[in-house]
Order: C-alpha cells, then structure tokens, then sequence
C-alpha cells in the first residue's frame, strides 16, 4: 500500500500512480474537491484518510491573529502558486474572512527563496502590518528564512505549523499534524489487516493546536491578551 501523509501533490500523485494499490492519504483541504474520493462517508476507489482542514480554519486563523495585533489592518497574504489546489483556496477564504473583520489583504506569490525575500522586500515597501502565511510544506521548509525576514521586518506573522514558530514566527493555528499522522497510521494498519479504504469514511482533524511564540510577542512590542495565552496549547518562551 501506500501512505501519502500531510501533502495534498503527494495524494494527488499517487492516485495518478495507481487505481488498485491501497492508499492512505493526509491533505489539508475537501479531498472530495481534490478528486480524491467519491465522497467523505464512502470515499469507493482505493484511498481513503484525514482531511486536516486548513482552508476551513483561515477565518478562524485571521481572527487570532486579529486578537493578538488588534492594530493590524493591512494584511500581507502569501501563497505558494505551485501549490495550485491550496492557493486557489486560500484565494477565496482569506478573502471572505478580511471582509468579515474589515481587514484589507494584499496577496504576494513564492515558489523559490528567492521569491520569499522579494515577497518580503514588498511587504515592507508597501507597509503591511501583518503577514498571514498560506499553509505549504516548501514554505515550512523555509522556515529559518521567514523566521530571519520577519525578525529583520519587525513583522508580526501567522502560519499553521508550529515548528515555523518554534523557529520564530509568532504565532500559528492548525490541525494537530502528529495527530493526522496517527490517525493515517491507525488506517493503514486496518487496510493491511485486510479492511478496504472504499469502506473506510474520511476522517477529519478533531484536534486544533494554537501555538504562540511569547519572546518574539516581546521582540515585536505585543502583549498577549492573557486570553489567548490560557487558550494556547504551546507557549514557547
């Protein structure tokens, strides 16, 4: 079988690869969209696994980030084009949540590192207050970068992964990653027992973490509402 945990190019390129080998998939959005499945409760085929929801908590994300620096109103957004499916999404969502919190949101694509530092050049240039980070696996692997560039900026900014605020982004809000990955594990023990992913519904994140870097807070002049410090899972220091 295969496992194509926490990336939605890696499910997308197994279900290319093959119609009858079992896979088990983690993606961050409706895998219904995707094409993944037939549907959630009967996904038929030969996958089935977690959808962790991301484009379904942006509004939820901006909101914190809202909390957190109330005097933020123009909102830097970036996404990764590469990342057709997520992007397209993000697009729409972040949209709708700004208009509900009367936020103004300026979108910025990068692929490369390269782009990420005249992404941030722009950011800079044209005054954002804040920067919302798309969830995407090339930028958590850029993380250092962002975290470098945002210090550099004194630049507030949200993300979904909290190893990017372990490395010194301030804050992030997300699906529990280890928590998809047991749940995707659990599957793929059942379907090599014998079960069939055509019989086994979509799972869908139930844990959301809320993690809040409280040095940088300080770096950047933030109080953080003690509010959100009760609510956060993880305050790293």
């Amino acid at each position: 079988m295969i496992a194509a945990p926490a990336s939605n190019p890696a499910a997308l390129a197994a279900k290319a690869a093959t119609t009858t080998i079992p896979i088990v998939f983690g993606v961050a959005e409706d895998p219904v969209k995707l094409g993944l499945v037939a549907s959630l409760a009967r996904p038929g085929g030969n996958m089935t696994g977690v959808n962790m929801l991301f484009s379904e908590i942006v509004a939820k994300r901006l909101g914190l980030l809202h909390d957190l620096v109330p005097k933020a109103v123009r909102i830097a957004a970036l996404v990764n084009p590469a990342n057709a499916s997520i992007t397209e999404t993000m697009l729409r969502d972040i949209q709708e949540g700004a208009r509900v919190l009367g936020l103004q949101v300026q979108f910025l694509n990068a692929s490369t590192s390269p782009e990420i530092d005249a992404a941030f050049a722009t950011i800079a240039r044209d005054g954002a207050d804040a920067l919302f980070v798309a969830p995407d696996a090339f930028f958590s692997s850029r993380r250092a970068q962002f975290a470098t560039l945002a210090a550099r900026d004194r630049l507030p900014t949200s993300c979904a992964n909290p190893a990017m605020v372990e490395a010194g982004l301030l804050m992030s809000y997300g699906s529990s990653v280890p928590d998809m990955f047991r749940q995707a594990g659990i599957y793929t023990g059942i379907i090599l027992k014998g079960a069939k992913p055509a019989d086994l519904p979509v799972l869908q994140s139930t844990k959301f973490e809320l993690v809040i870097n409280t040095s940088t807070a300080r770096m950047l002049g933030l109080a953080v509402p003690p509010t959100l410090l009760a609510a956060a899972d993880e305050v790293i220091e």
